[in-house]
């Protein structure tokens, strides 16, 4: 299943929107500043990169295997956009370190930071884009089953659309359990 361009292009926003907030609050717990250094051109252009970036990856569901790099990568990016632009403000390279780590190398303490707080938004976007696109499957199915009741023919009795046995509702854990009560369907059959 394909998505559609304004589809794809709220995806990427909202990737884009995550990707880009996740780099600005580790910016802030690392001791940098929104006032000062961090500008909004700065976050704007971080949040174009984070959209041109993943606009290419939007055309249809995408997993864990994906989103993990993407958005690793992404972090990698927007640390060394963060950390040059903080430079180039103070302007001075040596107040980079002003952070919690010494130039544009983070230390291992800010490493692990990011990779468990990399690791849990991917998890958490991927799951998020799990259920979008089971609930849009689901909502297409529902909307060619209703288009189909709706483009039958008037001549076609409605006895004749529906199957004659209703179907059994099972939950997901019980949907392959083999039901062994009653008599047998042969000796049923020749009563």
């Amino acid at each position: 299943m394909s998505a559609i361009t304004p589809f794809r292009l709220a995806r990427t926003t909202a990737f884009a929107a995550v990707c880009v907030g996740l780099g600005v609050i580790a910016h802030l717990f690392g001791g940098g500043s929104l006032s000062g250094p961090l500008s909004g051109p700065m976050v704007a252009g971080g949040l174009a990169l984070a959209f041109a970036a993943a606009l290419p990856w939007t055309g249809r569901e995408r997993g864990l295997a994906v989103i993990l790099p993407l958005l690793g990568g992404l972090q990698v990016a927007l640390h060394l956009l963060f950390a040059v632009g903080t430079a180039t403000s103070y302007g001075q390279a040596s107040e980079v370190g002003a952070h919690l780590h010494s130039g544009l190398v983070p230390g291992l303490g800010m490493l692990i930071t990011h990779g468990w707080a990399v690791g849990l938004t991917a998890l958490w976007l991927s799951r998020g884009e799990a259920m979008l696109w089971s609930l849009l499957r689901r909502l297409a199915a529902r909307l060619f089953l209703l288009l189909d009741i709706l483009l039958v023919p008037a001549s076609t009795p409605f006895h004749a659309c529906r199957s004659t046995e209703p179907e059994i509702l099972r939950t997901r854990s019980l949907r392959h359990a083999v039901s062994r009560r009653g008599p047998p369907v042969v000796a049923a059959a020749a009563h």
